[in-house]
């Protein structure tokens, strides 16, 4: 029978691990999880009980609301060609160059090799947001760029996976219409309801935030979709309002960090077989290569035709080259729906882990550019010239 008391002791002490690991490892705290959860699953029974996924669960959607608040609509005004493009380019060019890999070259079916090119499509918000917030770069023009590159490009993502394999029902249609529904209202309701209630001890501004992102949670489950995407959606829309609270989302981070997103990114990391990482270690690097080189050679192009500088277009590219979350979440859909067989998903969910760590220790140690912070809201106009100048 499990103790739940040393379970948690557990968890708790291997992100403990990962966070003392940091004071002399310079890398993402993200990162240090996923490699020692990939430690310890291997080594240890790591066991994944029902209230372990929860917490990995609630920790995806927590951090991938984050991510959704930290995007300015000034920055993507101000850069919407190049937020765009390397979106769009950055979900296309890996998604169409694995699925023809996958397909023509591996020997999977269609419907598999859709699977792969998902997976690998994606740019991981959860650590990409790790990254900006521990380096301070959410708060920098390039920062905000990435992050809503990243939405696209993973909106990409969701899109693909839901209408290449979408379960067309009544809660399909319901989920949506909630989703616009909540959309449009929360934007014009939350202010006066945060005004109403204030801050205070018990937070309750917090909790209405949770209790939104679970219920739409709950219908996109239902859905047969994710909940992170209306999670995301719903940080987009709210950003006004923590951009401008920083103490609030100060306090939404804190939770997350501490105790919430430690337990997906360790999970993210206990999912990894050293064994099949040895028998398939060759098919595994190809698949990573295929989604890094398609990436660098859809995005870093933009980088140079939108005038980032060199270190910045690198780093930029770097970065839109992770993935995690939703390359994780596809794998797993396929798995669980019987497209791809265990072997499969191994292969894709370590493709995955791999470009989650690869492409961020590259640009953390060798492309990160001068921090620079944000300058100030102007018209609306293409500046991806001016991508990371600052105001302070």
């Amino acid at each position: 029978m499990e103790n739940i008391w040393f379970t948690s002791a557990l968890w708790v002490g291997l992100a403990l691990i990962a966070s003392v690991a940091q004071r002399w490892i310079a890398v993402s705290i993200a990162l240090l999880e996923i490699i020692v959860g990939a430690v310890a699953g291997n080594l240890i029974d790591l066991t994944l009980t029902p209230w372990v996924n929860y917490l990995a669960g609630f920790g995806a959607i927590l951090l991938t609301f984050l991510a959704g608040a930290e995007i300015d609509v000034n920055v993507i005004r101000r850069n919407f060609g190049s937020t765009m493009s390397i979106g769009v380019v950055g979900f296309l060019a890996p998604y169409l160059g694995v699925l023809a890999f996958a397909h023509f070259v591996s020997g999977w079916t269609w419907p598999q090799a859709q699977i792969a090119g998902i997976a690998l499509s994606t740019t991981s918000v959860a650590v990409v947001y790790a990254v900006m917030v521990e380096t301070g770069f959410n708060e920098t023009e390039l920062g905000k760029i990435i992050l809503a590159a990243c939405f696209v490009n993973d909106l990409g993502t969701v899109l693909a996976l839901g209408i290449v394999f979408a379960n067309y029902n009544f809660w399909l249609l319901g989920f949506a219409a909630a989703t616009v529904a909540a959309l449009l209202v929360l934007p014009r309701f939350t202010p006066w309801l945060f005004t109403l209630v204030g801050a205070r001890v018990s937070e309750p501004q917090i909790k209405f935030v949770l209790v939104v992102l679970f219920l739409l949670g709950g219908l996109a489950n239902t859905a047969k979709s994710e909940a992170v995407l209306p999670a995301y959606l719903i940080g987009i829309v709210l950003a006004p309002i923590f951009l401008k609270d920083r103490e609030l989302m100060h306090r939404v981070r804190v939770i997350a960090f501490t105790i919430l997103t430690p337990f997906y990114f360790l999970k993210a990391g206990s999912l990894v077989s050293a064994e099949v990482i040895v028998t398939s270690a060759g098919i595994i690097l190809i698949y990573l290569a295929v989604k890094m080189v398609t990436k660098f050679v859809g995005i870093l192009p933009l980088t140079r035709i939108f005038r980032f500088d060199p270190r910045e277009g690198m780093y930029t590219t770097l970065l839109m080259s992770t993935g995690l979350t939703f390359g994780s979440i596809s794998a797993l859909f396929g798995l669980t729906n019987h497209i791809i067989d265990e072997r499969q998903y191994t292969i894709l969910l370590t493709a995955v882990i791999g470009s989650a760590v690869v492409p961020t220790i590259i640009a953390e140690r060798w492309f990160q550019p001068v921090f620079k912070a944000l300058r100030p809201t102007t018209p609306a106009r293409d500046e991806s010239i001016v991508a990371a100048e600052g105001d302070s």
